[in-house]
């Protein structure tokens, strides 16, 4: 079996396994188990030749997200063992949440390593079953209402996928067989010879399909209630990880219509719904009370940013929203990590109700300060690196819309240190009388601390064969 595979089953075996385990000690360390496994086999896949087998691939654009994901999906089973035994979950719970981590898991590597289109669609909407489950496994009325909000949301946005699906199938049909109609590779090879208009077709309902899934604006509304209903660890891999997939889906199919002279020109798409998500997101981040659920708005905010450099185009603008995605996965997880942990310290995830952090968790505190300062672009974290080149190149190829972009970046910045200053410097509150503390304490800041390390160091000094996969691959979307 391909080693492409063998990863995906590993987690989709793994989830067998969790979902027989009822003690929450021996699941959670299983699940950290599994996520090392998987972690271990991308490494693996990393070493070896670009290759395609069957209905998968590896190239430049994906390999990178397919070790970030892993890596994400270690050290959150990290942070979501230090910290689970704070949701109050049964033995059933306990299993169906550990099934479908790793279920979650599968799929999203299958959706990154898909080179069949079809594959990828249905690997994207088994991922986005497994995390309606775990957002809804606190049972309560609103945890109900936001996974209730995700399913009928994406539910749509996959629908517009599929039927956008269908028709690159038959705009490629006469060129193509039966096997090879959803090859990612086979459609680039013929695009320019396809019907210009049934390409555009298919592109509409992909950008507006698995835009949804990403968080873009107007299919949005869904994001910040999943982040903020769900378990802690779920908002981590929820903006870390999913919005990758979607994301890249929408990269595959935009160099795909890109490749065909006289198609509707992608680009125009992107810079507009990115642009939009931009600035409705920094306008919302003034109007939120709840933790988690500002930092779920200040996710569609980022994702706006990579569909404005990618709607931009050209390897400059492309390079800086593939270091964007990179940087925001790692750095939106550690925040998620500090303000679920701080939820839990203080009994609510209000903002208001959590303050002086760095008094009362110098560890905690100051994690979260860096991580929150990180999102917010500011150096030498890669985020800095992704905006800066995004706006130099910006402001030479269309300044008005870079000036555009610029103000809404600034706005979500003043309101990101506004909320640092509340949860990190503000006045101390009291602590939960259940709060965790002792090893846990430890254990939950690690993950965040490594992150951070992590985006520093790829911000400073980044690896000479990432940096020529990632020039690749932004030559390969176009």
């Amino acid at each position: 079996m391909p080693l492409q595979w063998v990863i995906v089953f590993f987690a989709w075996g793994g989830a067998v396994v969790l979902a027989a385990i009822p003690n929450l000690r021996q699941a959670t360390l299983a699940n950290i188990a599994v996520s090392a496994g998987s972690f271990l086999l991308a490494l693996m896949l990393a070493a070896q030749p670009f290759a395609e087998h069957g209905w998968t691939r590896t190239d430049a654009l994906n390999l990178p997200f397919i070790l970030l994901s892993a890596f994400v999906g270690l050290t959150t089973s990290v942070f979501s063992a230090a910290t689970l035994d704070q949701e109050g979950f049964d033995h059933w719970r306990i299993r169906a949440y550990h099934a479908a981590y790793q279920v979650f898991m599968g799929a999203q590597t299958l959706a990154l390593l898909a080179d069949n289109l079809g594959v990828m669609w249905v690997a994207v909407e088994i991922a986005t079953l497994a995390t309606v489950s775990m957002v809804a496994v606190h049972r309560t009325p609103a945890a109900f209402e936001a996974a209730w909000k995700f399913f009928i949301l994406c539910g749509v946005g996959i629908a517009l996928a599929f039927f956008g699906t269908v028709v690159l199938y038959l705009a490629a049909q006469p060129l193509l067989n039966e096997e090879t109609g959803l090859s990612w590779a086979a459609l680039m090879g013929v695009a320019a010879q396809c019907d210009p208009g049934t390409l555009n077709l298919a592109f509409a309902f992909l950008l507006l399909g698995y835009g949804t899934k990403a968080g873009l604006v107007p299919l949005h509304s869904w994001l910040p209630d999943a982040h903020a209903e769900g378990p802690v660890p779920i908002s981590a891999v929820l903006s870390g990880l999913l919005l990758n997939a979607a994301m890249l889906a929408v990269l595959r199919a935009k160099s795909i219509v890109g490749a065909h002279p006289e198609a509707i020109a992608p680009g125009p798409f992107l810079l507009a719904l990115g642009l939009a998500s931009v600035l409705l997101a920094s306008v919302s981040l003034w109007r939120r009370r709840d933790a988690r659920r500002f930092f779920g708005w200040s996710s569609i905010e980022h994702m706006g940013i990579a569909a404005f450099a990618f709607g931009l185009g050209g390897a400059a603008a492309n390079l800086a929203g593939l270091l964007h995605l990179l940087g925001h996965s790692l750095v939106k997880s550690a925040v998620f990590f500090g303000v679920g942990r701080a939820a839990q310290a203080k009994g609510s995830q209000k903002i208001a109700d959590i303050g002086g952090l760095v008094a009362t968790h110098p560890a905690l505190g100051w994690g979260l300060a860096l991580s929150i300062a990180a999102i917010a672009g500011m150096p030498p974290f890669l985020l800095f690196a992704s905006e800066f080149r995004l706006l130099a190149t910006a402001a030479g190829e269309a300044p008005w819309l870079a000036l555009a972009l610029a103000l809404g970046m600034v706005t979500a910045l003043a309101a990101l240190i506004t909320v640092l200053q509340a949860l990190c410097f503000g006045v101390p509150t009291p602590d939960a009388a259940t709060a965790p503390n002792g090893w846990r304490e430890n254990a939950a800041a690690a993950p965040l601390w490594l992150h951070l390390a992590v985006a520093m160091g790829l911000g400073l000094a980044m690896p000479g064969v990432l940096a020529a996969m990632l020039a690749e691959a932004a030559r390969v979307i176009g």
